[in-house]
Parts: C-alpha cells; structure tokens; sequence
C-alpha cells in the first residue's frame, strides 16, 4: 500500500484527500491550518474531514520547524502531497519521504504560479485557466508537471464559480494520475521558464475600482472579488460602497473620457466608465446597505451620481 503525509487546506484539500483515500492510500498524517478569525470561512474543513476518516491531523503554526519535520519523517511515507496549503514547505519537508513530493496548483503552470491564481486569472481577462499537478522544488510552483486539466472562465462568471470548476479540475487530475504516479510511469514535464509568469497575493487596496479604466477591466476586477471576497469597494456620491456583481451593458456607447457615474435608467443601474463603455451595476452595497435601482434613485436621485475610489 503507498503511504502518504498530507498538507492541506480548502476545498481543494478536502477533495483531493478524499480522492486519494478512494485509491486505498495510507494516509500517515494530515497537516492543516487553523482557521483564521479574521477571514470568512466559506469553504470546508480538512480538519473536520481528516476527523471523519479518522485520520491524525495537526496544525502547527510553521511547518518547516524541526519537530515537525521530525514528525513527517517518522511517518516513512513514500510521498509527500500539498493540496492548497497555504505556507511554503522547505527542503527539509521535500525530503523527508521516499519517491517524491507533489502539489496542486490552481492554474496551467507555468502561467499563473503563485498565490491566488483564480483571482488574477479573472482579473487579466483570461478565457481559461486550470489545475496542474507538480513535483515540488523550493522554488514555489515551479518542479515538473504530472498533469494538467483545463476548465473554461465565461465572461461573466465570478471567482467563486471559477473556483469551484478549478475544485473539480483538480480531483480530476489527481485522479487520472495516481496509478502512474504510484507505478513510476507518470509523466514528468519541465516547465518552460520563458512561458512563466508569478503573481502575489491580493490586499484590499487592489480591490478599488479604478473609474477611469474602461468597463471590461472594472468588470474583470467586480468579478475577480466577488463575494464570498471582499467585493470591489468605490464611492458613490461621496458614500463608501462595494459593487458585488456586474455586467458589460454593450448597449450603451460611452467614450474614453467622459466623467464616471452612476445614473438610474428604468430599472437598472448603469455605471459610464472613464476609460469607455458602461457596465450595468446588477449588486450594490451603499454604506453597507444593498440597494436595488428604486432605492438608490430616492436616495441620490437618477443621476448622474459621482464615482470614485
């Protein structure tokens, strides 16, 4: 039977824990985190489903101290898998099993390495991204592909969405290559480096609407932080808001370079963008209030309302 030490986290990490035990694995240890107060936990729980199966699990604050690293060795597992585990693992992990560590990234390496590559692939626009399976180096998301899967963004889907098809495109891909992986016949392709791209984590400074881009981009960015993330956060008539979901209204013909604003046109709010275009405004908070076309209208009037950051 293949042994196995876990790190994971998210959906993801339940989903590929679960895959793996449906292929008989041995599971030896599961390393998690604990959730933080601070952030809103949508997601499920890999420490409730290691729980479950009775599996041991911990959740150290660094994973790469000694007694941890101690901990994993003593496992003597044949692989180490990192499934959305949020902390980096250092060389010391890397080598503390016998045929290899692997993790699951959330795009199609070599595109998109680094963290919240959901986020960043809706925010550029693209058309698709996926979930490659790696061998892990110290560099992150970085070793040699197992397998990829492929999954389309729609123009109008929202991370969450996305995030869920790339959950289904990861359980896939690990599936498909777990009997050659634990056979040695699993592919193992170098990435091209010139073909790669990183991105960093996101701040809530990077979820301001900037009114001068045209209605595209602010669409790509209302999506990109759509709840159950922060939404992206404007000002309304001078009033802090967050523009929760969107569309591109092609209907309306707005030049680069006339003024942003809100204005109320029958039932629906339209927001005209600076940089050309208009985007019909389909979810809106307004000091933390939602308000439909009617509401905003009593309050502010039909327009046109001052946007801004």
């Amino acid at each position: 039977m293949t042994r196995a030490v876990v790190f994971a986290y998210h959906d993801v990490g339940v989903r590929c824990l679960k895959v793996l035990l449906a292929h008989e694995v041995e599971v030896a240890l599961v390393v998690t985190h604990d959730d933080s107060p601070g952030e809103t936990i949508w997601f499920d729980s890999v420490a409730r489903t290691a729980a479950d199966y009775g599996l041991p699990v911990i959740a150290p604050a660094d994973p790469n101290v000694p007694g941890i690293v101690a901990r994993v060795a003593e496992c003597a597992a044949d692989f180490l898998f990192s499934f959305y585990y949020r902390a980096m693992l250092k060389a010391p992990l890397l080598h503390s099993v016998g045929r290899g560590a692997l993790n699951m990234h959330g795009s199609l390496l070599p595109r998109y390495r680094g963290r919240a590559p959901v986020n960043w692939a809706i925010l550029r626009g693209e058309r698709q991204t996926g979930a490659t399976l790696h061998h892990m180096t110290e560099k992150p998301d970085d070793g040699d592909i197992v397998g990829q899967t492929a999954v389309p963004i729609l123009p109008d889907d929202d991370a969450r969405e996305v995030f869920n098809k790339v959950t289904v495109a990861t359980e896939l891909t690990l599936d498909s290559a777990l009997r050659a992986l634990f056979a040695g016949r699993a592919p193992r392709i170098a990435q091209d480096r010139a073909m790669a791209s990183y991105f960093g984590g996101r701040r809530p400074e990077d979820g301001v609407i900037d009114w001068s881009r045209d209605a595209t981009s602010i669409h790509n960015l209302v999506r990109a932080v759509a709840p159950p993330y922060p939404g992206a956060s404007t000002s309304v008539g001078g009033r802090p808001a967050r523009i929760l979901r969107s569309r591109v209204a092609p209907d309306l013909a707005v030049q680069p370079g006339d003024a942003a604003s809100l204005r109320v046109e029958g039932d629906r709010l339209i927001a005209r963008c600076g940089g050309g275009g208009a985007l019909a405004v389909q979810d809106i908070e307004i000091d933390g209030m939602r308000l439909d076309a009617t509401a905003l209208a009593q309050r502010f009037g039909a327009g046109p309302i001052a946007l801004g950051r």
